[in-house]
């Protein structure tokens, strides 16, 4: 360990504690040390593997308050959400405790004798973890890896370092063997890029911006290195005249400002029929401005702070060019707070429009007839999630089928359930996490045949 960073609280810019950073060196004795328990781990029956991660979850669940409270403190979440995401670590590894039981492959008829497919782990697997959301994010990736019987290195955004930290003591609590999960907190630029170049780790799982996504699936070409990438977005709410609007207003500030608009799922894009435009918008102020943008440790709060100065900076910039319609309100002094803000907007070449801003602002715009609300959702080089509001069936199915996105949801904002995939479409992203074939996403298939004669 060469260094440390200091964790700040983004609601009150406090202190919190320091944090150890890896160098180069502990990286890849980290590495090296799940290298190592690899063969041990895989070679656990499937089992005991299953008993071990669901006492995993059990120890989870018996510390969702103090990794949520965490959380509140590292990552500005609301309470409400920081325990959610810690209820959804221990959720997905139940889950995914099913799976080393179920990793079956199949007997496939030929001439000659009999022929079978196994789903062999990888081995050493790598997860780069984002700042917006650091426990669920991290179970999406390490339960299912360690469900297919690979060993995990995991390396925390340097913002986030403190679940994940607590989430790794917890797994060896729970009985994983040294070297199975280990968590390393450290720059991007260190640990990440050992992920990347290190011959020993064998696939590599980033949640993060597109540019740094790029570089990544670069570097992993120059070892033919598996990978798994879940990127940024610019998800359309796409509102048709004949929607419930009241419902379809109420609940669009949440699907855009949740976690402070710090969401690659976010539907940061609404656009209403122009029948209906003037209706909703009426309808949408009062949603926006009724939002308690409170410190996060008040447990009424329905939105905490943006996660740094430079993060309010950048969102600032996004606001700044552009004319705002209504906002809501947020506290005044320290903290890197950012009201609720909506823009009315009238030219798709806007940046507002068509960059992720990763704060809570939503631009709306009107569209005139389902071929124009198709093309104007579809004209982003994002593709992760949105939303079609309509009470018309056959719209709702020609237009999900029509929106180029990985996770639609209809007359809801679902994006997320562990038991159904979830990835995105052109940069947005590569591979799929979660549902019930992830952990085949950790494995290669072997075909053995064997002759008869």
């Amino acid at each position: 360990m060469s260094n440390t960073y200091t964790v700040v609280n983004p609601a009150t810019e406090q202190a919190v504690v320091e944090v150890e950073m890896a160098d180069l060196a502990a990286t890849d004795a980290a590495i090296a040390r799940a290298a190592e328990a690899f063969p041990g781990w895989r070679d656990v029956a499937p089992g005991e593997k299953a008993r071990l991660l669901r006492r995993f979850a059990q120890l989870v669940d018996e510390h969702v308050e103090e990794l949520a409270e965490l959380e509140v403190r590292n990552s500005g979440h609301t309470w409400g959400n920081a325990t959610w995401e810690a209820g959804n670590v221990r959720d997905v590894l139940n889950y995914y405790s099913a799976a080393p039981e179920r990793l079956t492959g199949h007997q496939i008829p030929v001439a000659g004798g009999i022929d079978v497919t196994f789903h062999e782990p990888l081995g050493v697997v790598g997860i780069i973890v984002p700042w917006n959301f650091p426990m669920p994010i991290a179970g999406w990736g390490f339960a299912p890896a360690l469900a297919a019987g690979n060993t995990v290195v995991l390396k925390p955004a340097e913002l986030t370092p403190l679940t994940a930290i607590r989430l790794g003591e917890l797994g060896l609590e729970a009985g994983l063997p040294e070297g199975v999960f280990t968590v390393v907190p450290g720059k991007g630029s260190v640990v990440g890029e050992r992920f990347v170049t290190h011959p020993a780790v064998r696939k590599v799982c980033f949640t993060g911006s597109t540019q740094v996504g790029k570089k990544i699936m670069a570097g992993c070409a120059d070892q033919v290195k598996r990978v798994t990438l879940e990127l940024g977005g610019k998800s359309a709410n796409i509102v048709f005249a004949d929607a419930d609007l009241a419902k379809a207003a109420a609940s669009a500030p949440s699907a855009v400002f949740d976690n402070a608009g710090q969401d690659c799922c976010a539907r940061s894009r609404i656009l209403v029929e122009r029948s209906a435009y003037d209706e909703f918008v009426s309808l949408l102020e009062p949603a926006v401005k009724g939002i308690k943008v409170l410190d996060p440790s008040d447990r009424t709060s329905e939105m905490g702070p943006l996660i740094s100065a430079g993060q309010q900076a950048t969102v600032k910039g996004f606001v700044d060019e552009v004319d705002v319609a209504f906002a809501g309100s947020a506290p005044q002094g320290a903290g890197y707070w950012f009201a609720p803000t909506v823009v009315l907007a009238d030219d798709p070449q806007q940046r507002i429009w068509r960059e992720e801003v990763f704060g809570p602002v939503v631009a709306v715009m009107p569209f005139d007839d389902e071929a124009e609300a198709v093309q104007l959702a579809n004209d982003t080089e994002f593709g992760l999630s949105g939303s079609i509001f309509t009470r018309d069936v056959g719209r709702a199915l020609r237009v999900s089928r029509a929106v180029e996105s990985g996770a639609l949801s209809v007359n809801s904002h679902s994006s997320v359930r562990y038991w159904t995939p979830f990835g995105g479409f052109k940069q947005s992203g590569i591979g799929r996490e979660l549902g019930p074939d992830a952990p085949h996403s950790f494995t290669d298939v072997k075909n053995i045949f064997i002759s008869n004669e």
